[in-house]
């Protein structure tokens, strides 16, 4: 996430609007985090549930998630992925 402080945002408010266009920045205030700006369509998403990204605990994850996890560290052990990758 990118971070800006409040008296950025006096200054260069349209490229933090901008940046936050494409995904949430935060603003700071005495260097703490204050607040967050976001687009509306990504603040109704959340609002709405409609963010599809959790995390799970190993012990919680579901099923099919579990076996996308196995296979992508049994690729890992055997060598593949990440460098292979195109």
């Amino acid at each position: 996430m990118k971070q800006f402080t409040t008296g950025d945002l006096n200054i260069q408010i349209g490229d933090i609007t901008d940046a936050a266009s494409r995904e949430p920045v935060m603003l700071t205030r005495h260097k703490k985090p204050r607040f967050v700006l976001m687009s509306y369509e990504h603040y109704e998403r959340i609002r709405a549930g409609g963010d599809p990204r959790r995390a799970y605990h190993i012990s919680e994850m579901p099923g099919e998630h579990a076996a996308l996890f196995d296979e992508a560290l049994d690729q890992l052990a055997r060598g593949e992925g990440y460098d292979n990758e195109p």
